[in-house]
């Protein structure tokens, strides 16, 4: 079987960088996918970029106002008709123009897993590779594994429509953590694809940014794992970096 992948991008005043997410998509050699981009009223130049290809026969994107990223997320996932939704944000891109139909073939059986996931390169914004992301990519997920943290990148994980409820609106930096963690929790069929799937850009987020994602995936994972089991972890956590850090002080 075929399947349909439904390859979701949301977009506000990206001109930077969207062509380069819009061309590793429409460039794949798989035929079998739908492109959806969501606009959020952008103000620059973004939309006179979409709309160099507003004639591809597998593109669909609107521009109209949103409350927000993930907003605009479940949007597009109304619009979706694919086996699959995929998210690919503005700047990020599908790994090479080959990797569609690479995953395709790959996948086992007759029937259609419920998640598919793999691994995320990480990228500058002239495409050069700077490694892999830093936490590591299980062997086998489950939900429980985002105890971790964000094992998997949501551009190198997608399901199936049936399993993806919508975006949680009260998150507004964290949500594709608990939407990944939603997803997984109703998947019986988890596929590990062994593949660098996407490749995510090296973003400048705030230090502000990072702190007020930091305490909304601490509520996330209170609500999912318990307040207690999550607090000994991230005591945990803040145990070995400060050990950590004493060493390398030490080498220093």
């Amino acid at each position: 079987m075929r399947p349909l992948f439904s390859i979701i991008t949301v977009t506000f005043n990206a001109e930077a960088f969207v062509e380069k997410t819009i061309l590793s998509v429409l460039g794949q050699t798989y035929p079998d996918i739908e492109y959806i981009l969501i606009d959020g009223a952008s103000t620059d130049g973004t939309m006179e970029i979409v709309k160099k290809y507003k004639d591809h026969p597998h593109f669909v994107w609107k521009s109209e106002p949103d409350n927000g990223l993930y907003d605009a997320m479940n949007k597009a996932m109304k619009l979706a008709t694919g086996d699959y939704i995929w998210f690919i944000n503005a700047g990020d891109t599908l790994h090479s123009l080959t990797t569609v139909e690479q995953l395709a073939e790959s996948i086992p059986g007759k029937l259609l897993p419920d998640v598919i996931y793999g691994e995320t390169a990480i990228i500058d914004e002239t495409g050069k590779k700077l490694g892999m992301r830093r936490l590591k990519t299980p062997e086998r997920l489950t939900w429980k594994s985002f105890r971790m943290g964000m094992l998997v990148c949501h551009q190198s994980f997608m399901v199936r429509p049936n399993l993806a409820p919508e975006f949680d609106l009260t998150y507004s930096r964290s949500s594709d953590f608990d939407w990944c963690v939603n997803c997984l929790k109703g998947a019986d069929d988890i596929y590990n694809s062994h593949m660098i799937l996407s490749n995510f850009l090296q973003g400048g987020m705030s230090t502000t940014q990072r702190k007020e994602s930091l305490k909304e995936r601490f509520q996330i994972m209170k609500k999912h794992y318990g307040i207690v089991p999550v607090t000994l972890l991230h005591l945990w956590f803040a145990i070995r970096f400060y050990f950590a850090k004493m060493a390398r002080g030490q080498v220093d």
